[in-house]
């Protein structure tokens, strides 16, 4: 059975979609830490991250740096912060979190509640941001 993230890279269900290409996509978390908080996975579906091939490894942190400077240029913060859990969702993913300090990287807090004009707000600037990159 697709993971929920394989049926969002078909289209099956709606994503805020940040950045895209032949083998990766990069979309708003709909539970963010912060604002502008972004997943990016291969569209291949591989549940752990260690076990992707090695070409695909090094082009998915290739494409997270892209999308990593265009939520820097986007949305106001000191770093962007970067995780892999993979423990929710059986495909792999990487959590790309704009910080203000270490403790906006912390996910046992209060996740940030946002409106849908407030996630295409920021799906909007990031993606500009991403297509100018």
């Amino acid at each position: 059975m697709a993971s929920i993230f394989t049926k969002i890279v078909n289209g099956e269900i709606p994503s805020y979609k940040v950045a895209e290409d032949d083998r990766f996509y990069a979309f708003l978390d709909i539970n963010p830490l912060m604002e502008g908080h972004t997943l990016v996975i291969p569209k291949v579906e591989v549940d752990y991250i260690f076990n992707l091939d090695d070409k695909t490894y090094k082009d998915l942190f290739v494409f997270a740096k892209k999308v990593a400077k265009a939520i820097e240029s986007a949305v106001p913060c000191k770093r962007i912060g970067m995780a892999v859990l993979g423990m929710e969702v059986p495909h792999t993913h990487i959590h790309l979190v704009p910080l203000q300090s270490e403790g906006d990287l912390d996910f046992r807090k209060a996740k940030k509640q946002l409106t849908p004009e407030q996630f295409k707000e920021i799906e909007r600037k990031i993606s500009e941001a991403y297509n100018k990159l």
